[in-house]
C-alpha cells in the first residue's frame, strides 16, 4: 500500500478518530517498524504529546504531516508500506498508545516523559540534538527540546 493512499484516505474519507489512528499507525510504521515495541510506543507518545500541545496542529494527521517533522510529511507519497506484519504491529501499537493517552495524566504509562522530539542518528543529527536527552531506545534518541503544555480547548 502507498503512503499517498493512506494520507488521502485519512484526509478525505475517514472520520475522526479513525483518521488519526491511521496517521499514527503510518508514523509508527515509517519511523520505527524495525524497533522494539517500546521504541514504537515512544514514537507514538511523542506524536500524541505534540498533538495535545496544538503547536503542530489539532489532529494527529496535522502533526505527523507537518513540514519536516515526521516521516509521513517527509517521505515521498509514492513510498510503499510493504511489510504486512510490521504494518499490523504498527496499527496495534498506535491503537494501544491512543487508548493509553486517553487516560488521565496520572494514570498514563509514559515511555519518554516530556519528550517532544526524537531522532534516528543513523539518518540525521538535527540541530536540536544537544537538548535534554530523555531516553535512547534502539537507534532513536528522545529529547525534551521544549516544554509542551496542552493547548487550551474551547
Amino acid at each position: 500500500m502507498k503512503l499517498a493512499w493512506i494520507l488521502w484516505l485519512s484526509q478525505n474519507m475517514l472520520p475522526q478518530p479513525a483518521a488519526d489512528s491511521l496517521c499514527l499507525s503510518a508514523t509508527v510504521y515509517l519511523e520505527a517498524r524495525d524497533q522494539s515495541v517500546r521504541g514504537q510506543e515512544a514514537v507514538a507518545e511523542v506524536a500524541l504529546r505534540r498533538r495535545d500541545s496544538g503547536l503542530w496542529g489539532d489532529s494527529l494527521c496535522d502533526v505527523v504531516t507537518a513540514r519536516h517533522q515526521f516521516a509521513p510529511g517527509i517521505m515521498p507519497a509514492s513510498t510503499r508500506l510493504r511489510n504486512g506484519d510490521a504494518w499490523a504491529k504498527s496499527v496495534s501499537v498506535a491503537l494501544d498508545a491512543e487508548r493509553n493517552w486517553s487516560l488521565p495524566r496520572g494514570a498514563r504509562r509514559e515511555i519518554v516523559p516530556g519528550a517532544s522530539h526524537f531522532a534516528a542518528h543513523a539518518i540525521a543529527t538535527p540541530t536540536w540534538s544537544n537538548a535534554y536527552t530523555v531516553a535512547t531506545i534502539g537507534d532513536h534518541t528522545f529529547y525534551r527540546v521544549q516544554s509542551l503544555k496542552p493547548a487550551p480547548r474551547s
